[in-house]
């Protein structure tokens, strides 16, 4: 009845059947870690509150755990099917530490979900081997995903905190305080466990469109304004061209009304003026007001008018250029007209400078270098005066 080796194997079971049930195929004993646990969620750790560990794809095991796998020789990577037998659901972790209580192990809250478990439940624990992966399709779960700038950068920050990764999985990670959610679509290579190991491995990673993303509507090249409100700077008005909602008669470099129109329609100063001081002898009564009951004395101003005939602010809808000024081009001159300027052109312009210094030469000798020269016989005028010794008559 008692078997005397029952505890010489380090496999409990070993000595419960015969040696030859427990041979693989090589001949060898088979030695696997195969365990059950009540789960509960890592929130129920005690301690400080740990939240990369509900982020990440690593479990919580017992000391006891520790010893079993250290006498199984199971080597790191320690990497562990978790099966929920009664809803038939599986997938794989690692371990992260051995702090739990015994018969306890800590799962992160995704793990829960995927293999639809209540806390307190059975789950079955197994030693495994994954291989390396070489590509995953991943799938997020929202649009807010695209909202990350870099998300190569992020995803190989989580994937610090997984072991492994099975087909199905939908996992959580959290980037900016705030949590995401991925589903693992596809893994490469494909094996019957349809898991990957994603230590220390070159991993290639492709993305499908997230989970409610629409593809934007191509727009027919035409850009129209939207219905739904005002756009910003104010009303388009949608009749006619974009000429005529502007007045461009008025304000177009060719028009005859722009001047009229700058200085008529678009002055501020229409009204004529009034006088502060009346004319003397004037007589201004001021007309007599009596106030009425019920009635304000203040006159209420007009309403501003809308200018309809003046240049009308230019408000395009967004995407839209208005080029609206006349193209004039430069008209080349021929050869006869360049001829003829050049020929209108005077040679020499200017008035001649003296270098000599004095007065004024006289006007009727000019030299033959053209310098004035003063005449050589000027005429010489007596003076006119009266004698010391005449007597005045």
């Amino acid at each position: 009845m008692f078997n005397p080796q029952f505890f010489q194997d380090d496999d409990a079971m070993g000595g419960m059947f015969p040696a030859g049930l427990m041979r693989g195929v090589t001949g060898q004993v088979t030695r696997r870690f195969d365990e059950y646990y009540r789960c509960y969620p890592v929130v129920m750790l005690p301690g400080p509150e740990r939240e990369t560990i509900n982020h990440g794809g690593k479990v919580i095991l017992p000391p006891s755990a520790l010893d079993k796998l250290t006498r199984l020789h199971i080597t790191y990577p320690m990497q562990f099917e978790l099966i929920n037998g009664s809803r038939g659901q599986m997938t794989h972790a690692g371990v992260l530490e051995f702090i739990a209580e015994e018969g306890k192990i800590y799962l992160p809250f995704w793990i829960m979900q995927t293999l639809e478990l209540e806390p307190g439940d059975l789950v079955q624990i197994k030693s495994t081997e994954l291989p390396d992966g070489q590509f995953i399709k991943l799938q997020a779960q929202s649009t807010s995903f695209l909202d990350i700038s870099d998300p190569k950068a992020v995803l190989e920050n989580a994937f610090r905190n997984f072991s492994c990764l099975t087909k199905g999985d939908k996992f959580t990670f959290s980037y900016n305080d705030q949590v995401y959610e991925m589903a693992v679509l596809e893994t490469k290579p494909a094996t019957a466990k349809s898991a990957i190991s994603v230590l220390e491995t070159d991993l290639e990673v492709d993305f499908a469109a997230p989970v409610g993303y629409e593809e934007p509507k191509k727009s027919s090249g035409v850009s129209t304004p939207a219905t739904g409100g005002l756009p910003l700077g104010g009303t388009i008005h949608n009749a006619g061209t974009m000429a005529k909602e502007i007045n461009y008669a008025s304000i177009a470099p060719s028009s005859t009304t722009a001047i009229a129109g700058a200085k008529a329609v678009s002055s501020n100063f229409l009204l004529g003026g009034q006088k502060l001081n009346a004319k003397k002898g004037g007589n201004l009564t001021p007309k007599a007001s009596t106030p009425v009951a019920g009635a304000s004395t203040n006159t209420q101003p007009p309403p501003p008018a809308r200018r309809v005939n003046g240049p009308q602010p230019l408000r395009l809808p967004p995407g839209q250029l208005f080029f609206g000024y006349d193209i004039v081009p430069l008209r080349k001159k021929t050869g006869e007209e360049k001829e003829a300027d050049n020929g209108m052109k005077p040679k020499f312009q200017g008035q001649g400078q003296t270098l000599r210094k004095g007065g004024k030469l006289p006007k009727d000798t000019v030299s033959d270098d053209g310098l004035k020269e003063k005449s050589k016989n000027p005429q010489k005028k007596e003076p006119s005066g009266q004698r010391l010794g005449s007597k005045p008559r």
